[in-house]
């Protein structure tokens, strides 16, 4: 998985990168066919916000979250990532088969 973190109105420094890294390193313990990673980091009048987008085989996931505290941020992001990866990892599962082995006599 390749992670990159731009920053908008905000220096990325080294701690601020090695954070996301390790909370998004959550998402490919789930879901190992990420292609890659882009986050926006963004620092707004009070908020500070963070928004990733994910490509996937055939997909790409989108979610973005704010607060007060851009690690706080960067937190609800992870989770709203997490959420979305295993929704689609669900989806993406072959229902089919269990379907018919139902029907059988």
């Amino acid at each position: 998985m390749q992670l990159t973190v731009t920053g908008h109105h905000v220096e990325v420094t080294p701690p601020l990168r090695t954070y996301v890294e390790k909370k998004l390193e959550r998402i490919g313990r789930h879901f190992d066919h990420v292609i890659d990673v882009h986050c926006v980091l963004t620092v707004e009048k009070l908020s500070q916000r963070a928004e990733a987008t994910l490509r996937v085989s055939g997909n790409a996931i989108h979610a973005d979250a704010s607060d007060e505290d851009m690690y706080a941020a960067i937190d609800l992001l992870a989770d709203k990532l997490d959420r979305c990866i295993k929704k689609h990892k669900e989806k993406r599962g072959d229902h089919h088969a269990a379907d018919v082995r139902a029907l059988r006599p």
